[in-house]
């Protein structure tokens, strides 16, 4: 009952060639690594950019939004369930599921692991927290051009009824917007990103928390972790341009792969239905 979306994972097409998708069923994995760093500010506040400076502090993988979008899409599901059980009070998902989602994991950030702020505080009590953060107003723009742009692309939709990846993204993706959001991001966004940044402050001690621009490079950050500064520049990526490029080249590979699968299939009842032709000519002339 806890995992109604991932107990239905389907199989990965043998057809899906043009991406490089993985297909690993969270539901067997479990805890390896400690949770250490909880990033649980919203996406579009550098979010990547920190996922690839944690790693580069020698965290062991940083979940990130990208992880289940374009990694391994059966992901997805997990976190599909865990937003049904937060806000529709459907199925359970606690310690446990985290340990099996996040589990190779150190660190997390970006969506949709921002909208379980309380849960993920409450199953790693012992790891840090960074809250970070943008104006809001830039925030907001740069989402409205970004992550609600592929939430509402005609084009992801019409991709998610042939592709096995989209068929997973694209309704977690709207299920995150139609919850966290409160399902009018363009109107309701501003005051949930703020109402957000407020809650991440009641619940974590001072001593616990990071409130972090990611302009302000490595020192607050090095400082707050314990860790040395790098001697290399600051990561910088995932800015507007980059996102949409990668997101319509998604959809491409994806069209590709359920155009070979249709082929495949096409070809295959041709060559049943000519095979049985050929025998029926054969036993009808006897």
């Amino acid at each position: 009952m806890a995992l109604i979306r991932s107990n239905a994972l389907p199989p990965k097409p043998w057809t899906d060639i043009f991406t490089d998708d993985t297909c690993i069923d969270r539901r067997k994995s479990q805890r390896t690594v400690p949770m250490k760093v909880l990033a649980l500010g919203v996406g579009r506040t550098g979010t990547a950019s920190l996922r690839v400076a944690l790693e580069r502090l020698g965290y062991l993988r940083c979940y990130h939004m990208m992880c289940a979008s374009v990694e391994n899409p059966p992901d997805c599901l997990m976190w599909h369930d865990a937003l049904a059980a937060k806000y529709d009070g459907v199925g359970e998902f606690g310690r446990e599921q985290w340990d099996q989602l996040l589990g190779d994991c150190q660190a997390v950030c970006d969506w949709p692991a921002c909208a379980f702020a309380k849960e993920l505080i409450e199953a790693y009590p012992n790891a840090k927290v960074i809250l970070t953060t943008r104006d809001v107003d830039s925030w907001h723009a740069s989402v409205m051009k970004t992550v609600h742009w592929r939430a509402t692309d005609p084009e992801h939709r019409l991709v998610s009824h042939f592709s096995w990846a989209a068929s997973m993204y694209y309704p977690m993706l709207n299920k995150f917007f139609a919850t966290f959001f409160r399902g009018d991001f363009p109107n309701q966004g501003k005051q949930v990103y703020l109402d957000h940044v407020d809650e991440v402050r009641h619940l974590v001690p001072p001593e616990r928390l990071l409130e972090y621009k990611i302009s302000d490079g490595w020192g607050p950050l090095c400082e707050f972790l314990g860790e040395e500064v790098p001697d290399a520049q600051f990561p910088c990526g995932n800015d507007m341009a980059h996102f949409k490029k990668r997101c319509s080249t998604r959809n491409r590979r994806q069209m590709m792969n359920a155009a070979l699968k249709a082929c495949t299939v096409g070809g295959a009842v041709l060559l049943t239905g000519l095979a049985a032709t050929m025998a029926f000519g054969r036993f009808s002339t006897r």
